[in-house]
């Protein structure tokens, strides 16, 4: 049963993505503008000895904001000097979701500081309010963060998509509530789950391939495949490449 949920054939054979297809993954960038450079210039390079006629596709699972100290310049990086020829599929990840949600209610302001989203504030020049009480300081950055963030910035974030299908894998920031149809999934599930789908060994339908919980490399399971490298820390942005029923990885480190 499990294995019908998602409509996929995992377990059934290895596997793939379409013929005629070429695959790329990005795990969590974090606001590590520098490595987001660098690993297009790979897979560009990569992509290039790929037949002409191949339908390049480059799948970001989201967290481009919060930690590293160049939000604001992934962003523009994405919208100004995207991969050429590639179909491009951008995801939410819980730090977007975080940042989106601050910007209408500034009580999380503590949480989502706690985890790094000072750093995308101060990417957009909003984190050195000084005027007014102390109590009312995240009541400021939230009016700061909506006078500075472009407007562009905040249709891009509002467009993320939950989640995409190509062939028989999910690519999703989080991962999947085990035992749930595709449809009936949590948003915040996709965006935030961890334990419950890292640790579980279920047939999701397709192999989801995702971010969030970061591992020293690439966390390879028969359910799943991790590429949350630790980007921020590690100095590691992962991709993982899919062509039929081949993977294999590009990193900046």
């Amino acid at each position: 049963m499990l294995g019908r949920l998602f409509e996929g054939f995992w377990g059934k054979k290895p596997a793939r993505v379409p013929e005629g297809r070429q695959v790329y993954a990005v795990g969590d960038i974090h606001g590590c503008d520098d490595l987001l450079r660098r690993l297009h210039a790979m897979i560009a390079e990569d992509a290039a000895a790929a037949p002409p006629e191949t339908r390049l596709t480059v799948v970001y699972l989201g967290d481009y904001v919060d930690r590293g100290e160049g939000s604001r310049e992934v962003i523009d990086l994405l919208l100004d000097n995207p991969l050429v020829g590639f179909e491009r599929v951008h995801l939410i990840g819980n730090h977007e979701d975080s940042f989106l949600e601050f910007l209408q209610d500034d009580e999380i302001g503590p949480a989502w500081f706690s985890y790094g989203g000072d750093a995308t504030a101060e990417s957009y020049g909003a984190i050195h309010v000084s005027d007014g009480p102390m109590s009312e300081r995240f009541l400021r950055i939230q009016k700061a963060l909506r006078e500075n963030v472009p407007p562009r910035h905040l249709e891009f974030l509002s467009a993320l998509s939950p989640y995409h299908v190509i062939g028989d894998y999910l690519f999703v920031h989080a991962g999947v509530r085990p035992g749930v149809p595709l449809p009936e999934q949590s948003p915040k599930d996709l965006y935030w789950i961890r334990d419950d789908f890292i640790r579980s060994r279920a047939d999701h339908g397709r192999v989801v391939v995702h971010g969030h919980t970061i591992t020293p490399k690439p966390d390879r399971r028969p359910n799943r495949i991790g590429i949350d490298t630790g980007a921020y820390d590690s100095g590691v942005l992962t991709c993982l490449v899919l062509e039929g029923e081949k993977r294999r990885f590009l990193a900046t480190g």
